[in-house]
């Protein structure tokens, strides 16, 4: 941040008889202070305030239309962090107007007639004063943004390790890792249109592609089986939600929260068939609502070893199909609602095509 040195400071002098101001500018010109502001009609300085911010304020009290408490109330209402001080220019020197005057915001101030060593003599301190406070709200300014940008450069880290484990569970399913790419998309897309926060939907975006963590737990001759699964093969499969909610459950950020839920909830069923608690309706959470409809439909319209890729428009009316027993019934309206952009995402996202 570049601060203006004090001879070069603005300074604003504020007073409506133009003898003052003409006596208060040549002793600040006389000084070196080259950039004086001298105001008349107290109603014009706010906006000379806003245009110009000022180093430093010379006010008096007793003028028409607007008085200097007045005026201090008009640019305490800014509240800006930056206010300069102001130097209260007074006829009267009673303890009563003083303490008023201090009160109301001054800094300091001056008895009339002025003595110009002692006026000249508190401007230099009060702009010294200004100048390290700037100075120090400079250093403020820059410390939070270091801050701010260590926090963002922690944050994509935290979420390129998420994005990491979510792919490690694909790659051991014979995913490209697009799957979760998709998913996470049409999750955070349905949740904005069902009223989510933008926050919220971004926590979902990146907390999603977490939802199957759990397959990193099933043995390799289960979970890439070609053909149907046995009963007993089936109830191991099952067991991956409950994995991935416990490789989850000590994390302790709201992302990892999330995923935990999501791991958890995202094979419940509406009508309760599904696993691995039996949760129905809207005892699931509404994050596992969402992205079973996002899974799913991705699943189905992607190819795997095991099957081939049904048509996007398939796997849509599946979704239709089972509103109300599989999906949540508004979940599913949105999706329908939000179709061309689903079918973007879907387009945009595409698996790479074999030679």
């Amino acid at each position: 941040m570049s601060v203006q040195p004090t001879n070069h400071s603005c300074i604003f002098v504020i007073d409506d008889e133009t003898t003052n101001l003409k006596l208060l500018h040549k002793m600040l010109v006389s000084e070196g202070y080259s950039n004086p502001v001298l105001i008349q009609d107290s109603r014009l300085v706010l906006d000379r305030y806003k245009a110009l911010q000022p180093d430093l304020i010379l006010l008096d009290i007793n003028m028409p239309h607007l008085d200097g408490y007045q005026v201090m109330e008009q640019l305490k209402a800014l509240d800006d962090p930056l206010l300069p001080p102001i130097i209260m220019l007074t006829a009267q020197c009673g303890q009563d107007y003083l303490l008023k005057a201090l009160a109301a915001g001054a800094r300091d101030f001056v008895i009339k007639p002025f003595m110009r060593v002692e006026l000249l003599m508190r401007v230099r301190n009060l702009l010294d004063a200004h100048l390290a406070h700037r100075l120090v709200h400079g250093q403020k300014a820059t410390l939070e943004r270091m801050v701010q940008h260590r926090t963002d450069a922690l944050y994509q880290a935290r979420i390129q390790v998420v994005h990491c484990l979510g792919r490690a569970a694909e790659y051991r399913d014979n995913e490209t890792g697009l799957h979760i790419v998709r998913m996470s998309l049409y999750s955070a897309l349905l949740a904005k249109s069902m009223g989510w926060s933008d926050s919220e939907c971004e926590l979902l975006l990146h907390a999603s592609p977490m939802h199957d963590v759990g397959k990193i737990g099933i043995p390799d001759s289960i979970l890439l089986k070609a053909g149907k699964f046995e009963p007993e093969e089936w109830e191991v499969m099952k067991t991956h939600a409950a994995i991935g909610a416990e490789i989850l459950e000590h994390g302790d950020s709201e992302l990892l929260c999330l995923a935990r839920v999501i791991a958890l909830s995202h094979h419940e069923k509406w009508d309760g068939s599904g696993y691995p608690n039996g949760l129905a309706g809207e005892a699931i959470p509404e994050a596992g609502r969402i992205v079973a409809v996002a899974d799913v439909f991705d699943a189905l319209a992607s190819a795997r070893p095991y099957k081939k890729a049904w048509p996007v428009e398939d796997a849509a009316a599946y979704i239709g199909d089972n509103a109300g027993k599989h999906f949540d019934p508004t979940v599913a309206e949105h999706f329908y609602k939000n179709w061309p952009a689903i079918l973007a995402i879907n387009n945009s996202h595409m698996e790479p095509q074999e030679p």
